[in-house]
């Protein structure tokens, strides 16, 4: 078998954070001995999500069986996933900002065409869907539970809280039309159809374009994480990966 050196687009604050949870949850749960140490373990789940490597060439690459290396990649994806702030806590933090951005995106899922909950007539595959919030500046803050892709985005941000939540905390958000009539506290364009636009609607459209582009960074951001290209695993796990990537991305982003 022919080998070669690989790297990860990660700083090392990122694997040390990972590899002192996992430190601590061994010592948690009385874990004496493993094949690979919690600093290896952490590398080989950052392979694992950031490089979206197969779990055989995980399993090559570390010289672990393959069994191994999904009980490690999943007790580090559930011990991340726990640490992921609540929406609630997130507006809170945000709630110094002048606004956020709300957008919704498809996360591809290896799944049958009968699968018909999980195909987005939309982009025309079958996925789950995600919704953001970010910052003005593109910074992801959040990321919602995976709902089935023929989820339309005022639905799910709906189901998941996001309208009510912004209400209460008296946050605005810009978003495109798909939630158009969600709540005066979310900023949609004007509608081209019936009727045309006029110059001033047409200048307002723009503004709230600019406002609105960096959302596109943090959904960009979100599909560094290569493993979310197309994810090859139950639909229902959808929620915990995404959940954990947040506590990695959210740590990658941390100033030295």
């Amino acid at each position: 078998m022919l080998t070669y050196p690989a790297c990860i687009p990660l700083s090392t604050r990122t694997l040390s954070h990972l590899a002192e949870l996992l430190r601590a949850h061994r010592q948690t749960i009385g874990c004496r001995w493993r094949r690979l140490d919690p600093g290896r373990q952490a590398l080989l789940v950052l392979a694992h999500l950031r490089n979206g490597d197969t779990y055989p060439r995980l399993a090559a690459g570390f010289g672990i069986g393959i069994a191994t290396v999904y009980r490690y990649i999943r007790e580090a994806v559930d011990l991340l996933a726990t640490h992921a702030p609540g929406l609630a806590e997130v507006i809170e933090s945000a709630s110094r900002l002048w606004y956020l951005i709300l957008d919704g995106t498809l996360i591809r899922i290896d799944r049958v065409a009968d699968d018909r909950p999980y195909y987005s007539g939309k982009h025309k595959r079958h996925g789950v869907n995600v919704q953001i919030l970010a910052d003005p500046r593109g910074q992801l803050l959040w990321a919602s539970p995976a709902s089935p892709g023929s989820t339309h985005d005022l639905t799910a941000a709906r189901i998941h809280g996001v309208v009510d939540a912004l209400v209460d905390a008296d946050l605005w958000a810009y978003a495109d039309l798909a939630y158009q009539g969600a709540s005066p506290h979310i900023t949609v364009p004007f509608r081209r159809r019936p009727r045309r636009l006029s110059a001033n609607q047409r200048a307002v459209n723009r503004n709230r374009a600019r406002n609105r582009a960096p959302g596109e960074r943090a959904v960009a951001t979100l599909k560094t994480w290569r493993l979310l290209a197309k994810l090859r695993c139950c639909p229902q796990r959808a929620t915990t990966i995404i959940a954990a990537i947040r506590v990695l991305q959210t740590t990658e982003e941390q100033h030295p």
